[in-house]
């Protein structure tokens, strides 16, 4: 049986399976999971829990590959308490559950340029911490500030400037959850943001296997930076670039394939487990090496344990 747990005013859940939690639906459970009721609620949680006990926050699972052993860990993953979305002059703020796509949509709405938000997957929580970004722009070169919930139970707010970013990253501290994000963000016509959101959505749709059971990305770019969605982009080091150099465009392992329509994506085509589509990322990454001399980088994080043999 899992260990025992301060009492919340929220939901505890032990031995949850974690599979229907992300979007490539493979893993196994979590000791724990942890829905907070708000923030004073996670806050104490954090600030009685054992400090020998891990804790993993998760967004939607958009950016995630559990296991199939599970996590030996509380997973934390924030809910209705925390995703309204605020505008005010040329500031947005964000709770950390937000979807990225209903950001981008609030902020045009009230005439603020958010819209690289539009097309990635997930909340606004994982968009930070991750420094996600495409078309030239990136979380990080909007964000103000976030608040925070560190694993001693204390309520911070950082800068972007403390958070260190890079591509593709961020100085977060393990077990620190992120409540909010405060953007600033340029005005703009709404109906022009729009306008622009369509397009987004239509190149993205045209290019990448949208419907399919993935996770975006499955590796950084060999370049550093996203793609700008420009017609001068140049598409030497692009991850999806070398996978297809290296011949493993629609390649497979059981249920698992990089698609054929955009090789960069890792998809679960039906019964895969996590160790199918690891294990075909890992000979993706080989092949990549071998062909090219190129080591990628996984974008999509793989956290827990194998299966028991």
């Amino acid at each position: 049986m899992p260990y025992s747990l301060p009492p919340v005013r929220g939901t505890l859940t032990a031995n949850r399976a974690l599979a229907d939690l992300t979007w490539l639906h493979v893993g196994g459970p979590a000791d724990w999971l942890f829905q907070p009721a708000d923030a004073q609620d996670l806050a104490g949680f954090l600030a009685a829990l054992p400090a020998g006990i891990p804790v993993f926050p998760i967004g939607v699972g958009s950016n995630l590959i559990v296991r199939d052993g599970g996590l030996r860990a509380v997973v934390i993953r924030l809910g209705r308490g925390f995703n309204a979305i605020e505008v005010a002059g040329d500031t947005i703020r964000a709770g950390a559950a937000a979807l990225d796509a209903h950001v981008a949509r609030k902020a045009a709405d009230a005439g603020r340029d958010l819209t690289f938000l539009r097309t990635i997957p997930g909340s606004i929580g994982g968009a930070v911490r991750m420094n996600a970004g495409c078309y030239g722009s990136y979380a990080a070169d909007h964000l103000l500030d976030v608040t925070v919930v560190t694993r001693a139970g204390e309520v911070k707010t950082l800068t972007a400037a403390d958070l260190h970013f890079a591509y593709r990253h961020s100085d977060l501290p393990e077990g620190w959850v992120i409540t909010s994000a405060t953007f600033r963000a340029d005005p703009c016509k709404p109906q022009d943001l729009h306008n622009k959101m369509t397009d987004q959505l239509a190149k993205r749709d045209a290019s990448q296997p949208t419907k399919a059971r993935s996770a975006g990305s499955t590796f950084r770019n060999p370049a550093g930076f996203s793609s700008t969605g420009q017609a001068d982009d140049v598409h030497d080091l692009k991850a999806w670039k070398v996978i297809d150099d290296a011949g493993m465009r629609g390649a497979t392992r059981r249920g698992a394939q990089m698609s054929g329509m955009h090789p960069n994506f890792l998809i679960n085509t039906g019964g895969a487990t996590a160790a199918d589509l690891e294990e075909l990322g890992e000979e993706v990454r080989k092949r990549v090496f071998e062909t090219q001399g190129i080591t990628l980088e996984w974008e999509i994080r793989r956290v827990g344990e194998p299966a028991a043999e």
